[in-house]
C-alpha cells in the first residue's frame, strides 16, 4: 500500500510537521541549543541521549541507534505501518492522502471487514453478560479474572446456538463475516464458527478487531480456536495483548512473550502490562519482527516441560538470523507443571518478576542448551559442541555480538576451560526454570602483538594517543596504532565512550578500522592492556636494557667497535 502514496505527497507532508512539536506532544524534550534532547522512548536508560533535529527533520538516539523522521518516529512509537504513520501525520497537518481509486477501493474493503469484527466482538461482550453467558462467566471468575481486566481484554461469549452471531448481524455485515470466516457457508448455509466458546478478540494496534481466539466450554477436540486469515487477519504478524500492552505503558521498552491468551491476561491483572502472545504453534521469523518492530528487548517465557524447550529452540534459531548489535533476547524457562497463570498466583509479582529479570540471555541459552550432555573435558565433546554451534552462528549476521558468540566457542572448545569440574550427573540439569551449573568464565591469558596491544589501550584509554602516536614515530613500527591515534587526536577525541561512538557513525572510520582486530580471537582484560602498552611506551629499565640487547644480538654481524663494548657492558650487567 506504501508504494500507492504518491512521494511528493510524503516529502511535501515531512516539510509541514515540525519534529519537535510531534515528539514532544509524545514524550519530553528539553532545549540544548537549537537541538532537543531526552531520554530515548526506544529503550531504557537514565541519561538522555536521544537528540531531535528539527532543522534537519532527523531525530538519532546515541545509546540504540534509533534514527528517522516524524514518520519513523511515528511507526516506531505507535507501532503503525507505513500508511497509518502518513495518515496519522496527514490528519495532524490538515491534509488528506491521495490515494488512487484501487487503493481507495482495498481499504474501504478492509474496513468493512473490520467494522463487521467490531461488531463480532461487541455482540461476542453483550453475551458473556447475558444469563445465556452466566456459565462462561462463572468460567472465567473461577480462573481468577476481575470484571476490570475483563472489560481491558474485552472478553466475551459466543453462544452454543449454530447462527447466534448470523442472525444478529445486519444484512451488509452478514457478507464481511463470512468472508472474514467468523461464519461460515462451506455446506451451502451459514453457520458460526465460534459456538459455545470464552471468546478473545485480537486486535492490531490501532485497537481494531481483526480476529478471535475462542476456548471451548463443552467437550470439543479442539481446547483452542482461532480465526482462519483474511485481508485483514495475517496469523504470524499479530500480537495478541500489544495493543492492551501499549495502552497500559505508553513507552514500551521490553515484551515478555508467553504462550497463551489467559497467560497474557493473568500477568496483566498481577500488574506486569508488557506480556504478549504470538498466535500458532511457534515464534517463526514474521513473529518475531512483529516483536522486534515494537522494542528492541524481548523476553521468551516458556513451559519448563520437553514442549516448551523445543519451542525455545524454534524461537532461539529463529531469532539468529535477525540478531543484530543493539537487540537483547533473553529466555525464561518455568518450572515444569507450571505455565504464567498458574505460577504468578502461587508466587506473586514480585516473585514473577525476579525470575524475568533472571532470564538467559539467547548467547548463554545457545552454549547452555547445545553443551547439555557433554564432557567438554574430553576433546571429542569439544569438537560435538563446535559441530553443534558453528552452523547456528553462521546464520547470524555479522555484528559484535556473533563475533563474541563465536571467540566463546572457540574457548570452550579450545581445552583450556576449567567450567566442568562438577559432578557427571548434574551436567545438563535445569531445575525450577533456571539453569543451574553454568560454566564459571575465566578470562584466558593472552599474549598479543605490540601493534595490537597498543590499539587495545588506545580503545580503552583514547587519552594515551600522543603518547602512542611518539612511540610510533619514534620506533617506526606499529602502524595500526599510528594511524589509530592520529585519527584519535585528529577528532581531539579524549573518552572511550565518545571514541566508541566516533567509530560507530563516522563511515569513513569504519571503513578505515573495521578489520583493525580481526586477528585477535580473545581480548586480555582492561588492566592487563593498558599495563602492557604503559611498559612499551614508559619500559622500566630492566625492559628497556633487554630491548636494547636483543637489537644488538640481531645486529651482531654489523655492529661497531662501540656497540659491541655496549653489548658486553649489557650482557655482563644481566639482573638476576
Amino acid at each position: 500500500m506504501s508504494g500507492l502514496i504518491p512521494q511528493r505527497f510524503v516529502e511535501d507532508l515531512l516539510d509541514r510537521i515540525d519534529l519537535a512539536e510531534l515528539i514532544g506532544s509524545r514524550i519530553t524534550l528539553k532545549k540544548a541549543g537549537a537541538n532537543y534532547k531526552a531520554c530515548c522512548p526506544f529503550h531504557d536508560e537514565k541519561t538522555p541521549s536521544f537528540n531531535v533535529r528539527p532543522d534537519k527533520g532527523f531525530y538519532h538516539c546515541f545509546g540504540c541507534g534509533a534514527h528517522g523522521d516524524a514518520i519513523s518516529f511515528v511507526r516506531e512509537f505507535e507501532g503503525l505501518g507505513f500508511t497509518e504513520a502518513v495518515e496519522e501525520l496527514a490528519r495532524r497537518a490538515g491534509l488528506e492522502v491521495p490515494y488512487d481509486l484501487a487503493a481507495r477501493q482495498e481499504m474501504q474493503q478492509a474496513r468493512t471487514l473490520t467494522d463487521a469484527l467490531d461488531f463480532t466482538n461487541q455482540f461476542y461482550r453483550n453475551a458473556l453478560r447475558s444469563p445465556a453467558g452466566n456459565y462462561a462467566l462463572d468460567y472465567l471468575k473461577q480462573r481468577g479474572l476481575d470484571d476490570v481486566i475483563m472489560e481491558r481484554y474485552q472478553l466475551g461469549y459466543a453462544p452454543g446456538t449454530g447462527t447466534a452471531l448470523y442472525d444478529a448481524a445486519a444484512q451488509d455485515l452478514k457478507g464481511p463475516l463470512i468472508e472474514t470466516g467468523t461464519v461460515s457457508d462451506r455446506y451451502g448455509r451459514p453457520r458460526d464458527l465460534f459456538r459455545n466458546r470464552v471468546m478473545f478478540p485480537i486486535r492490531n494496534t490501532r485497537g481494531r478487531t481483526v480476529a478471535f481466539g475462542g476456548r471451548t466450554l463443552g467437550d470439543d477436540k479442539a481446547k483452542y480456536i482461532n480465526s482462519p486469515e483474511s485481508d485483514v487477519f495475517h496469523k504470524s504478524r499479530e500480537i495478541y495483548g500489544l495493543f492492551e500492552a501499549r495502552q497500559a505503558i505508553r513507552q514500551l521498552d521490553k515484551l515478555l512473550v508467553v504462550e497463551g491468551y489467559m497467560d497474557v491476561i493473568a500477568l496483566a491483572q498481577y500488574g506486569i502490562d508488557y506480556a504478549v502472545a504470538t498466535l500458532g504453534t511457534a515464534t517463526n521469523q514474521d513473529s518475531l519482527q512483529a516483536l522486534l518492530k515494537q522494542v528492541r528487548h524481548v523476553v521468551f517465557c516458556f513451559d519448563g516441560d520437553n514442549a516448551g524447550f523445543r519451542a525455545a529452540d524454534r524461537a532461539m534459531e529463529n531469532a539468529l538470523e535477525l540478531m543484530a548489535d543493539g537487540l537483547h533476547l533473553q529466555f525464561l524457562m518455568l518450572p515444569e507443571g507450571e505455565d504464567p497463570d498458574t505460577l504468578i498466583r502461587k508466587e506473586g509479582t514480585e516473585a514473577f518478576q525476579k525470575r524475568i529479570e533472571g532470564a538467559t540471555p539467547l548467547s548463554r541459552y545457545l552454549f547452555d542448551r547445545q553443551s547439555e550432555s557433554l564432557d567438554l573435558q574430553l576433546p571429542e565433546h569439544r569438537g560435538e559442541l563446535r559441530a553443534r554451534v558453528e552452523p547456528l552462528l553462521n546464520k547470524m549476521p555479522r555484528s559484535t555480538l556473533r563475533d563474541a558468540m563465536w571467540h566463546e566457542m572457540l574457548r570452550l572448545c579450545g581445552g583450556r576451560n576449567q567450567w566442568q569440574n562438577r559432578q557427571p550427573q548434574q551436567r545438563g540439569k535445569w531445575r525450577n526454570g533456571e539453569y543451574r551449573d553454568r560454566p564459571t568464565e575465566e578470562r584466558v591469558n593472552v599474549k598479543l602483538n605490540k601493534d595490537s596491544t597498543l590499539c587495545l589501550a588506545l580503545v580503552e584509554a583514547p587519552e594515551l594517543a600522543t603518547e602512542v602516536s611518539e612511540l610510533a614515530r619514534q620506533s617506526r613500527q606499529f602502524p595500526q596504532a599510528m594511524s589509530l591515534a592520529a585519527w584519535i587526536m585528529d577528532k581531539g577525541i579524549r573518552d572511550r565512550s565518545k571514541l566508541i561512538g566516533a567509530l560507530a557513525l563516522d563511515q569513513q572510520a569504519r571503513d578505515r578500522f573495521y578489520h583493525l582486530f580481526d586477528g585477535i580471537e580473545h581480548i586480555p582484560s582492561r588492566e592487563s592492556t593498558l599495563a602492557s602498552a604503559r611498559e612499551l611506551i614508559s619500559p622500566s629499565e630492566e625492559s628497556s636494557r633487554q630491548q636494547r640487547l636483543a637489537t644488538l644480538l640481531r645486529n651482531f654481524a654489523n655492529l661497531s667497535a662501540e656497540e659491541r663494548n655496549e653489548l658486553r657492558e649489557l650482557s655482563g650487567g644481566t639482573q638476576g
